[in-house]
């Protein structure tokens, strides 16, 4: 009977493993959070948290829309319709005094998402004049931030897939680089994607050539290629926009990403190109990059500068 209870408490804590898994960690992460505002507000206001009314939840989404962005709303409303059902609890988030309240406040504040900016190819090749300048003496942590910086952005990486690059993940080929990407955001069950980084004819700039000389200096008993936190990419970035006296608040680690996007979509890369190194899944991300990329170069009034 022992054998029995102890096999089945092993069997839950294995399932809630796999819940946990689930979702990514970032993911999990954001849950928490919202989960944790939501029963913050139903305290402060004597509701029940669980399970909640449509009402409750309508008043919550109008508490939010004081001060929060509208895809916070919409990612809160979401994390609060998973938590409940995990839980066994059913929540229609089409009942009408949800969807019309939403509709409503979505008329209200508006729904475009301002993100911080793309770093241009001329941004990066700024940096990178700017980090040989300074590395007289093949410095380590300037050949590292050389080639992170240029990896990073000509493969379209996320930081999170950035960081956990193994030396077994990458493959030295004739045309270049291919660097396998095990698991990503919008690759949670591990099905992979490889990423094809061609050499670049000015070395200097060369993302494969850089990678080599760093991948030199890196210990044998390290197994990652960057083994630094993913926000410390961030950090990297913004020290060198600093240096270079740009604000660094309109950049992110996700600057890279989004700068190999619009850089390449700029130059008439399509979106299956583009999409096939980002691993975006949907195309409506891309489409914004590049529509971005486009605003000047496709502009009506174009056709008026020669008059």
């Amino acid at each position: 009977m022992n054998d029995i209870i102890n096999k089945i408490n092993i069997l839950r804590v294995q399932t809630e493993n796999n819940f946990r898994n689930s979702k990514a960690k970032n993911t999990e992460r954001a849950y928490r959070s919202d989960i944790a505002d939501f029963c913050l507000f139903c305290s402060k206001h004597n509701f029940n948290f669980m399970p909640s009314k449509p009402e409750i939840i309508s008043l919550y989404l109008t508490h939010m829309s004081n001060s929060y962005k509208f895809s916070t709303i919409k990612r809160r409303l979401a994390s609060i319709k998973i938590f409940h059902r995990l839980k066994g609890h059913h929540i229609d988030l089409q009942h009408p005094v949800i969807n019309e309240n939403l509709s409503g406040i979505k008329r209200k504040i508006g729904s475009y998402q301002k993100g911080k900016k793309p770093i241009s190819i001329n941004i990066l090749n700024n940096i990178i004049n700017f980090i040989d300048s300074k590395n007289v003496n093949n410095n380590l942590l300037y050949l590292r931030d050389k080639s992170l910086l240029l990896i990073g952005f000509s493969g379209g990486f996320r930081r999170s897939e950035l960081v956990s690059l193994k030396k077994n993940d990458l493959e030295f080929v004739d045309e270049g680089l291919k660097i396998f990407i095990k698991k990503s955001k919008n690759d949670q069950f591990g099905e992979g994607l490889v990423k094809a980084i061609p050499y670049f004819k000015n070395k200097n700039y060369c993302p494969v050539e850089n990678t080599k000389t760093w991948i030199k200096n890196i210990k044998e008993n390290e197994d990652l290629i960057f083994p630094i936190s993913d926000k410390m990419v961030s950090l990297i970035i913004k020290k060198y926009l600093n240096l270079l006296g740009m604000d660094s608040s309109l950049y992110s680690g996700h600057s890279l990403r989004s700068g190999f996007a619009t850089s390449t979509a700029s130059y008439g890369a399509d979106e299956r190109s583009i999409m096939s190194m980002t691993g975006h899944k949907s195309v409506e991300m891309v489409r914004r990059y590049i529509k971005d990329a486009n605003l000047f170069k496709n502009n009506a009034l174009n056709k008026l500068n020669n008059l």
